[in-house]
């Protein structure tokens, strides 16, 4: 077992980043450079961010933001791999879509967001369904990537063996390509997360984007702040448990991502 000073060190190691970060920005609030209204301390925001949260108005704004964007996330996973495998399998459907990614990839689908008012309104499709659009996209092209770099003499092993074209798929291909469908949904749920507070800024009134576009409307910057250190808090939760899944999905994987 390793030693508790040990795995403490190691701990320090990883993350003296964010204490350090958060020290600079202490320091600044108190040293009279800028402010303190638009530095303010971090007991100030700690104070706000708590007070929200026991009244029940940050869960409130925050359940509404997971919905949205574990809503879009968890469809583009269903058609992302779906679609990408099938790419990544059949040349009629590779040729009929890779040119529409190829083409449609460089373009912000934020600037989709007017269309997709314009279609579902305001309320929470527009946001899922632009939030399953862009993480579709990522991890359909991770899919397709990821089941087109297995090695040949993988398939070909698993051919000599007897195995028929559904059986290399779910017993060689998609095992060999989870890493890289990994690093997609790594990819896609925290920009996810971003569409879906930078939506919620425009014409809401609820939502994780409203409450620190409210906050910033009425000069509240620690209030704005405890509402980003929400998303943040939200979002290194959520890429945690995806790294955790990732491990165990990926358990033969000797690199497989520390959690830290």
């Amino acid at each position: 077992m390793t030693p508790f000073p040990s795995k403490l060190r190691d701990f320090l190691a990883h993350w003296y980043s964010v204490p350090l970060l958060l020290a600079c920005w202490e320091i600044v609030s108190h040293s009279g450079w800028v402010q303190p209204r638009l530095v303010p301390s971090l007991m100030l925001i700690g104070q706000i961010f708590w007070r929200d949260l026991l009244s029940g108005v940050l869960i409130h704004h925050t359940t509404v933001t997971l919905y949205r964007a574990l809503g879009g996330f968890l469809m583009a996973v269903v058609a992302g791999c779906t679609l990408g495998a099938a790419m990544a399998r059949n040349r009629t459907i590779d040729a009929l879509f890779e040119p529409i990614f190829s083409f449609g990839f460089p373009i912000p689908r934020i600037a989709l967001y007017p269309v997709f008012i314009f279609i579902f309104g305001l309320g929470d499709a527009s946001k899922i369904a632009l939030v399953f659009l862009e993480g579709m996209f990522v991890i359909t092209l991770h899919t397709y990537q990821g089941i087109r770099a297995v090695p040949n003499t993988m398939v070909w092993a698993g051919s000599s063996m007897g195995a028929n074209s559904r059986q290399l798929f779910w017993r060689v291909l998609l095992p060999a390509a989870l890493p890289m469908i990994f690093t997609g949904f790594r990819i896609a749920l925290p920009v996810a997360l971003i569409i879906v507070v930078s939506t919620e800024i425009i014409g809401e009134s609820v939502g994780l984007g409203y409450y620190i576009q409210f906050a910033s409307a009425s000069f509240d910057d620690a209030k704005s702040l405890a509402g980003i250190a929400a998303v943040a808090i939200i979002g290194f939760a959520l890429d945690r448990a995806l790294i955790w899944l990732r491990n165990r999905a990926v358990f033969w994987q000797p690199e497989a991502v520390a959690l830290g």
